[in-house]
């Protein structure tokens, strides 16, 4: 990989990494909700997940996507039920009450933050993540490194998206000064839920358009 190339992709991986997208939503969602500390398994399984995802693409996976024409459709349409989910425990979070956070929470609330596991896995299902790493894999792994290409590409997203998701994450902290009230909270939650599910417009349409139901 020549050095223009390289820096080419780095530029690519950290302006992907940090833009706005169903990943960085969910993360600043979840600093805002439950702190630095316990999104932190939220954090590592989208960078790593995506990172995995970023490699098996580039070795040869995303060939599926073509020998399976419907393949690709099903997993947007997975998508975007999970996410309608997600939106759905973003709405209803509530961070518990504690002396040192000031919020008024709602005793009865079961909400907790992403895992690693269900990060990971949300990758696949993430329509974002999937166009990133399919247009990486064909514009910056050279046809001459089979391997060396793709292991190339995942590292630089791995080192380039720790710090970049990691920004929403410590936005959301920040934020979570300026929320103490309950009712801010709750607004702002809705209002992230609202965004999450306008994101998922232009992909229902594609699947409508595909035929798909």
């Amino acid at each position: 990989m020549t050095p223009e190339l390289l820096a080419s992709l780095c530029l690519f991986a950290i302006v992907t990494s940090i833009t706005p997208g169903p990943n960085n939503a969910l993360l600043f969602a979840s600093g805002v909700n439950f702190g630095i500390r316990r999104t932190l398994p939220h954090l590592l399984g989208v960078t790593l997940g995506f990172t995995f995802m970023q490699l098996a693409i580039g070795l040869g996976v995303g060939m599926v996507f073509e020998a399976v024409p419907g393949l690709y459709s099903t997993l947007r349409a997975l998508g975007v039920a999970y996410m309608l989910y997600l939106a759905w425990r973003i709405a209803n979070s509530t961070p518990p009450a504690t002396a040192e956070s000031g919020i008024d929470a709602v005793p009865a609330t079961t909400a907790r933050p992403m895992t690693f596991f269900e990060a990971s896995a949300f990758q696949w299902v993430n329509p974002k993540a999937v166009m990133m790493c399919v247009t990486a894999a064909s514009t910056y792994a050279p046809p001459d490194q089979p391997v060396m290409g793709p292991l190339i590409v995942a590292g630089v997203f791995f080192v380039a998206g720790m710090p970049c998701v990691g920004l929403w994450v410590l936005l959301g902290r920040v934020m979570r000064g300026l929320l103490q009230d309950r009712r801010r909270l709750l607004a702002f939650n809705w209002s992230m839920a609202v965004l999450l599910v306008a994101s998922m417009g232009p992909m229902a349409r594609d699947i409508l358009n595909d035929g798909l139901f």
